[in-house]
């Protein structure tokens, strides 16, 4: 089992149709950074930025997550705040903070890096802001995600969009019963989801999960969960779904990887006799 575009499109409601997430990277982002984000570099030779700038440019570096406070509120107030300096601004100045926000987004999230640091990588894509829409965000995602997951075990962290991952898991291993259902109708399916609190310790709760995932049986697993899924509330699952199913590459500038749906047949709905090895 692997998550496959359908995943991607379902649970984060981004696209896989459009153009690929590639073109030309450089060994310094300085020019861009000051003409397109009005943002000094100081190491020219990087292709990141620390995210407290991005933040304290964007009217929210302040902002944060208060004891009590709900993800909602949280969420409401930081956008309230944002919304308070963008509102200030017009004509180049707006389209600035908006790719000071886009790379924010792109950058963290959905091809998110390792530790603090924005990566620019998506920078060039973002100079024709009318053009950003025309590019297939989901599919660089789970490239990403796929070259992330892949990382040495000497490396503590990786990198990547891990509530994926988490939502991913809440649909097709629900006895695990690690999210709480939030909002029954909600789409994308991220919405749906609130991460279940757990106050025990990480390695008491890391034993958990190893201990459930080697005793979940085939029974449990939901092989096919978006069955009875109102599509047509979702056109994004329509505009994707002529890339279901097929083996492509997945484009995410530097990197390209292969999706073989051949090897995640019982994803497909295509359930084949389970195999019995000798003991």
């Amino acid at each position: 089992m692997i998550p496959t575009l359908e995943d991607v499109v379902r649970i984060t409601g981004l696209c896989v149709d459009s153009q690929a997430v590639t073109g030309v990277t450089y060994t310094s982002y300085q020019e861009l950074a000051e003409r397109l984000l009005g943002l000094a570099v100081t190491r020219e030779k990087s292709s990141l930025i620390p995210r407290t700038g991005l933040q304290a440019s964007l009217g929210v570096a302040s902002t944060r997550h208060e004891t009590g406070e709900s993800q909602a509120d949280y969420m409401t107030r930081m956008t309230e705040d944002a919304r308070a300096v963008l509102a200030e601004e017009e004509g180049a100045a707006a389209d600035r903070d908006l790719r000071r926000f886009l790379i924010l987004v792109i950058g963290k999230l959905i091809l998110g890096t390792r530790g603090d640091p924005v990566s620019y990588r998506c920078l060039p894509l973002l100079e024709d802001l009318s053009n950003v829409g025309s590019y297939a965000w989901g599919a660089a995602l789970l490239a990403h995600l796929f070259d992330s997951l892949g990382t040495s075990s000497r490396v503590t962290g990786v990198a990547g969009f891990f509530p994926l991952l988490q939502v991913w898991v809440y649909h097709h291993l629900p006895s695990l019963g690690r999210g709480e259902p939030r909002w029954a109708r909600a789409v994308p399916l991220l919405r749906r989801w609130r991460f279940r609190r757990d106050e025990q310790s990480l390695r008491r709760q890391v034993t958990m999960i190893h201990d459930a995932l080697d005793s979940v049986s085939f029974g449990h697993v939901q092989w096919t969960p978006y069955v009875g899924e109102d599509d047509a509330a979702q056109p994004w699952v329509e505009r994707g779904r002529p890339y279901f199913g097929r083996d492509i590459w997945l484009h995410s500038f530097n990197t390209v990887v292969p999706l073989h749906h051949r090897l995640v047949a019982r994803t497909l709905g295509l359930h084949q006799s389970v195999v019995e090895f000798p003991t």
